[in-house]
Parts: structure tokens; C-alpha cells; sequence
């Protein structure tokens, strides 16, 4: 499905009054600019379904100091990180995007903050190409000690063939409207002046998943709906009318 807009940004140049100025911003060994310039702004989208999906995920520990909060986590990582690669997320699909490790504290008025133990946490983000085993491999990760889900994005893993078409639904919408102000004024589109884009490919907001026990044998994968996609260009294009 597809569809365009027009934003109300028109320009108009009548050749008589505008010629010197329309000469002038024509580009060096161009032809001069004679007739009347048209510029409008174009939307084109276009919509698909994803064929892969990231999520963010990790565990969080405690400990009574650092070096033991990191240590439990260390071990508990190295379990998760194993069940994403049974559930068949490559290794070069894996990445880790945060370490850290920090006090907790007990906060009293009239006394200084209290250290009661530290706090480790680890996350990565892991691409799954197979969206029907996603809701698998969440459940897998849970099941093997994460305890931090964050959310699951879903996009596309060759975006261009999605962008183009957006692009090309941009340009279409805007040769049909140029066609439709030349007719009203009784000329014809000439030649196209200049294209410049803006926008591009942009998947929806990260879906929230929350940590929960998994009972495996027990219970159904986590259900995922991915959905669609719209993929959004906007185009500004300048044609001359005579």
C-alpha cells in the first residue's frame, strides 16, 4: 500500500518578472531557466513485512562487593550467551552494548549514603533472523538467567529494496501533482530543475518485553506479532513549467 502528500510549500516564478533571477540560479552551463518554476514537497512510503528482529537483553546481579556481583553475573551471562546460540542466533549476531557495575545505597536524612552491596549489570542486543523462533529464543534467555528484557525492534535485513520504493512512490506523486499544476495553468513540465530527499528508512518504536519464569516443557513460546513496516521518504523536487 502506498500513498503521497503534498506539503503546502508552492513556488511560483513567472518568466517575465523573475527571468534575471531565474537565470541566475541556474546551474553553471545549464540552460537559462524560462518559464515558470514550480517546488513542492512529496511524501512517498511504502510497507512490508520485517524479516528480523533485535532485542536487547542481560542479566543484573547482586553482590555483598563488586568483584562478587561481577563474578555471578560473569557466570550467568556465559549460560545466557550459550542458550541465544542453541536457540540459532549466529555469533556475530551478538553484541554486547552495556557493563556495568554500581553501589547500592541506603539513603538516610541527617546521614551519609550507606553502601549495602553492588550491583552488576551486562546487556546485549542479539539479531534474530528467524522471526518464528522468536519467541523462542526470548524464553531461552529467560529460562537460562535473564533477567533484564528490554524490548524488541523489528526491521529489515536488506532496508533499500523497502527505501527505493518509498522513493520511487515520492517521485511519481510528485510528477503527477506537477502535471496537474502545468495543465491548470495551461503549460507543460519542461524538465526537472533539482531533487533533494530528506527522511529514509525508519522502523517502529522498540516493542517492551518484560523478564518472566519459563516453564518450557510446560508452557507455549512467548507469542510476538511483528507486524508492518512503513518506510517514509520525503522529496523536494523543483520542475520548470513552460
Amino acid at each position: 500500500m502506498r500513498f503521497f502528500k503534498v506539503a503546502a510549500a508552492f513556488a511560483f516564478m513567472l518568466s517575465a518578472p523573475s527571468l534575471a533571477l531565474a537565470e541566475q540560479s541556474a546551474p553553471t552551463g545549464a540552460p537559462p531557466i524560462l518559464g515558470t518554476v514550480l517546488s513542492f514537497n512529496a511524501d512517498g512510503q511504502s510497507t512490508g513485512k520485517p524479516d528480523m528482529a533485535t532485542i536487547s537483553l542481560g542479566v543484573t546481579t547482586q553482590g555483598s562487593n563488586a568483584a562478587a556481583a561481577m563474578t555471578q553475573n560473569a557466570q550467568r551471562m556465559n549460560t545466557l550467551m550459550d542458550a541465544l546460540k542453541r536457540a540459532g542466533v549466529a555469533e556475530r549476531d551478538i553484541q554486547t552494548s552495556n557493563i556495568s557495575v554500581s553501589p547500592q545505597q541506603v539513603f538516610q536524612e541527617g546521614h551519609p549514603p550507606r553502601i549495602t552491596g553492588y550491583e552488576a549489570n551486562n546487556q546485549v542486543t542479539a539479531k534474530v533472523r528467524n522471526l518464528d523462533s522468536l519467541g523462542r529464543v526470548i524464553d531461552a534467555t529467560v529460562g537460562a538467567g535473564g533477567n533484564n528484557v528490554n524490548g524488541v525492534s523489528f526491521g529489515y535485513q536488506q532496508p533499500d529494496a523497502q527505501t527505493d520504493a518509498a522513493r520511487r512512490d515520492a517521485m511519481s506523486g510528485a510528477r503527477r501533482l506537477a502535471d496537474l499544476y502545468a495543465q491548470s495553468l495551461n503549460l507543460r513540465v519542461y524538465r526537472v530543475l533539482s531533487v533533494s530527499e530528506s527522511g529514509g528508512y525508519q522502523p517502529p518504536m522498540p516493542m517492551p518485553v518484560f523478564a518472566r519464569a519459563v516453564e518450557a516443557d510446560m508452557r507455549a513460546p512467548t507469542p510476538v506479532a511483528p507486524g508492518e513496516i512503513e518506510t517514509h521518504v520525503s522529496v523536494n523536487v523543483m520542475y520548470e513549467l513552460r
